[in-house]
C-alpha cells in the first residue's frame, strides 16, 4: 500500500514497484564495509537483509503533488516484463496498480524526473505517462555509452520524437518548493529532488545512497558507482548540509528515513 509523507502543502507518496534479492553478495557491492558496519546497518534496517544474509532490494518511485494538482513522479521503476531491467530485477513491476491505489491517474503525471538512466529507474518511462515531460540532466544524456545499449531506441528516441524529453544543466527549480539538485558520482548526470518548506525538508535521493550501510558511514563506496570519489563527495557534502532532513529512498527498507 502506498505510504505518504507531507512537507508543507506537498504530499510525497512512496510507490513500491517491486522487491527482490540483489544479483550479487552485498559484501561485493560494498567491499570496504566492515562486519561492525554491517551489524549497525542491519539493526537500523532489518528489512533489507534476508535470513541467509542476502541484500533484499526494494524498487520505489515517488509521486509529489499539492492537493489534486499535477503530479511530479521521481523515477519510473523496474517496468513491465519486457523492460530493460528484466535480466536482473523482479519484473513485472506493479507501479500502475500502486498509482491506482494512491488515486493517481498516469495522465495526471506532468513531469517524470529520471534521477539517472540505470534500468531499474526508467522501466515505466514513456508510454505510461502520455502527458509528462521526462527530465534528465544533459550530462547523463552525454554519457549514454555507459548505459544499456537499447536505451536510445527503446526510450530516449521516442521521448524526443514526442517532445517529452527535457534536458537541464545542474540545479533546477521545478515547482514552488521542489528543486532538482545535480548529484553526480553514481552516474555522471545523477540528480536528486529536494522538497523544501522552511525547516521541513525531504530529499528524494535516487541512488545518492543505496543501502543503510552508507548512512552508517557515508564515505563507503558502492561497487556500481561510476565515479566513487565524486559520489562520496556528493553524498557526504549533501547529507551534511541538509541535515536535519527526511530521505525518500528507492532501495532502503522503509521509504522515509529521518536524519
Amino acid at each position: 500500500m502506498p505510504l505518504d509523507h507531507t512537507v508543507g502543502s506537498i504530499t510525497v507518496t512512496a510507490l513500491l514497484d517491486g522487491a527482490g534479492p540483489f544479483f550479487q553478495p552485498r559484501e561485493e557491492a560494498f567491499p570496504d564495509a566492515t562486519a561492525a558496519q554491517w551489524a549497525a546497518a542491519d539493526r537500523r534496517d532489518p528489512d533489507t537483509v534476508t535470513p541467509d544474509g542476502r541484500w533484499w532490494l526494494p524498487f520505489r518511485c515517488f509521486a509529489l503533488r499539492t492537493g489534486d494538482g499535477p503530479v511530479t513522479l521521481v523515477d519510473a521503476g523496474i517496468g513491465p516484463a519486457d523492460s530493460l531491467a528484466a535480466g536482473w530485477a523482479p519484473v513485472p513491476g506493479r507501479l500502475p496498480a500502486e498509482l491506482a491505489a494512491a488515486g493517481i491517474d498516469p495522465a495526471d503525471v506532468r513531469t517524470v524526473v529520471l534521477t539517472h538512466l540505470h534500468s531499474d529507474h526508467v522501466g515505466w518511462a514513456g508510454s505510461l505517462f502520455p502527458n509528462a515531460e521526462h527530465l534528465l540532466q544533459r550530462a547523463e544524456l552525454d554519457a549514454l555509452a555507459l548505459f544499456h545499449p537499447e536505451l536510445p531506441a527503446r526510450l530516449l528516441g521516442p521521448l524526443r520524437a514526442a517532445g517529452q524529453l527535457r534536458l537541464v544543466d545542474g540545479d533546477t527549480d521545478l515547482t514552488p518548493g521542489v528543486r532538482v539538485l545535480s548529484t553526480p558520482g553514481h552516474t555522471p548526470g545523477h540528480q536528486s529532488v529536494l522538497v523544501d518548506s522552511g525547516d521541513d525538508r525531504l530529499l528524494v535521493t535516487g541512488d545518492l545512497l543505496v543501502h543503510t550501510v552508507q548512512l552508517v558511514d557515508p564515505t563507503l563506496p558502492y561497487a556500481h558507482e561510476q565515479d566513487p570519489l565524486t559520489a562520496r563527495t556528493t553524498r557526504t557534502t549533501l547529507l551534511r548540509s541538509l541535515t536535519p532532513v527526511t530521505l525518500a529512498t528507492p532501495h532502503l527498507g522503509h521509504p522515509f528515513t529521518p536524519l
